[in-house]
C-alpha cells in the first residue's frame, strides 16, 4: 500500500500544483470520514473551513479543533485521521521537497 495520500486516499486528496520545490494538495472530507495511513513531508497547512479531527500516529492520538483561515507548519509525519466534527474539512497542504522535505520529523499534528 502506498503512503502517498493522493494514491492511498484519492477520494480526499488531489494535486493542484507541483514543481521541483513543492507539491500543493487540496483535501476534502465529510463528518465521519476516515483516511487510511499516509505520509506527509514537512508542510504548511492552510485551512479553508473550520473542522474537528482526530489524528492517529501509531499509539498516539491527538484531537484538534481548527478554525478556517489558519496557516500552520506541519512537521513530516505518518498518520491517519478522522473527521469527528459536524462540518466538512477543506484544507490546502503545501508539501516541501528537496532538502526541506526531511524524513519523519518528530512533531505530530499541527504546530
Amino acid at each position: 500500500m502506498s503512503t502517498d495520500p493522493v494514491i492511498s486516499n484519492p477520494e480526499h486528496y488531489s494535486v493542484v500544483f507541483e514543481n521541483e520545490f513543492v507539491r500543493v494538495l487540496d483535501y476534502h472530507d465529510f463528518p465521519g470520514d476516515i483516511t487510511t495511513p499516509h505520509l506527509h513531508p514537512n508542510s504548511v497547512m492552510c485551512t479553508l473551513s473550520s473542522f474537528r479531527r482526530r489524528l492517529h500516529a501509531g499509539p498516539r492520538v491527538v484531537d484538534v479543533d481548527i478554525q478556517a483561515g489558519a496557516a500552520m507548519w506541519l512537521p513530516a509525519q505518518e498518520h491517519f485521521g478522522e473527521n469527528t466534527g459536524a462540518t466538512p474539512t477543506h484544507v490546502i497542504f503545501v508539501e516541501l521537497k528537496g532538502d526541506a522535505h526531511t524524513v519523519l520529523g518528530g512533531g505530530f499534528g499541527p504546530q
